[in-house]
């Protein structure tokens, strides 16, 4: 009787999952013990970023991260609605990418290595974070021309290599220089489940003038958003299904910023990022900043005029308009980076969910 109420309760869990029309996608760097701490009946999808490139084999770093990415796939039996998939590559760690994949042997290998390992440990798929092909991406990491090609033949071999039934994605940058020369569209597009849009830090630390890291709308010259990114793959007949919208669970801080406009569109210096989890103390009454809203852009910062601070950020409000851009657009859902930055209750991921599947 027992295992009777346990399966029809899994039951009516799965077929409350199998509801969800969006995607909900998490990154995340953390371990399998904090993890539960987090609203996972709310996820879709979670990538675990990032194992190891060891010369042209995917790997985990250690045993450590070998038993987290255990655990987590194990999580499945408890949330059946919930994918498991992990990521290669992120902002620094792709250095190798571009001579790995630019030769047939050492593609293959890795190829050959990553659908073994999906296979032995029962993860659901792989997420491709290489930053970036064919153009400039991490400071001293090498960039090719031929990067463009060599990852549409990675794609097309690992697809073959994992079959229809493991996931496939890839971190696409959500600027206009990556979606115009680093990938080919046409190719590529078919080959992937989904693509997930890094519409955040398109004002990066490296910049001297403050901005919105992760606008929806944009309305300056060379401004860069989720509207302008998904308006241009949408151009390319990318099916918009398979679009995933990029949120940030962290916001970007600039200091020596001018009282003009709020800080906004200043000189300024990167001085660090700020967890969500942690916004109700760096932003509290008392700490001398100052909330507001740019209505065209959709977007919140902050402004603390006495220690000449600017702040950028998503907050339940920008996820709020990114969730109906989303919805009216038909797109396949909101992805974000990451969920060791988010509360565990009354997070982001609340707002992500709620706002999409209302």
């Amino acid at each position: 009787m027992k295992k009777i109420l346990i399966a029809a309760f899994l039951l009516s869990q799965f077929t409350a999952y199998s509801q969800y029309k969006y995607k909900v996608i998490a990154y995340y760097t953390g371990n399998a013990d904090n993890i539960n701490q987090y609203p996972l009946a709310k996820l879709t999808h979670v990538i675990y970023s990032f194992l190891k490139l060891q010369h042209d084999t995917l790997t985990f770093r250690d045993s450590a991260q070998q038993a987290t990415v255990q655990q987590l796939v194990a999580l499945k039996q408890q949330y059946p609605q919930l994918k498991i998939m992990v990521s290669v590559g992120g902002w620094g760690g792709c250095g190798p990418c571009s001579g790995l994949f630019d030769t047939a042997a050492t593609r293959n290998n890795f190829v050959q290595t990553a659908a073994q390992l999906l296979k032995d440990y029962d993860i659901d798929g792989l997420d491709l974070d290489w930053e970036y092909p064919t153009i400039e991406g991490y400071p001293g990491h090498q960039f090719l021309p031929q990067d463009k090609n060599n990852f549409t033949l990675l794609v097309k071999q690992l697809r073959a290599a994992i079959g229809k039934d493991k996931l496939l994605s890839f971190a696409a940058g959500g600027f206009t220089q990556y979606l115009q020369e680093s990938i080919d569209w046409d190719a590529v597009t078919p080959q992937m489940d989904f693509i997930n849009l890094m519409t955040y830090d398109l004002v990066g630390g490296y910049s001297k003038v403050t901005g919105h890291h992760t606008p929806l709308n944009d309305y300056m010259p060379n401004q860069q958003s989720l509207e302008k990114c998904t308006n241009w793959l949408l151009d390319k007949k990318v099916p918009a299904s398979k679009l995933i919208a990029g949120a940030a669970f962290y916001g970007r801080v600039w200091q020596n910023v001018a009282d003009t406009n709020h800080g906004l569109y200043q000189s300024g210096e990167f001085l660090q990022g700020v967890s969500y989890k942690n916004f109700d103390t760096y932003f509290s009454d008392t700490s001398g900043f100052k909330y507001y809203w740019d209505k065209k852009a959709k977007a919140p910062y902050q402004y603390n005029k006495e220690k000449k601070l600017f702040a950028t950020f998503d907050d339940p409000e920008s996820i709020n308009a990114k969730a109906k851009f989303v919805r009216r657009k038909k797109m396949g859902g909101i992805m974000f980076w990451e969920l060791s930055d988010d509360r565990y209750t009354e997070g982001l991921v609340d707002a992500v969910e709620k706002n999409l599947n209302e």
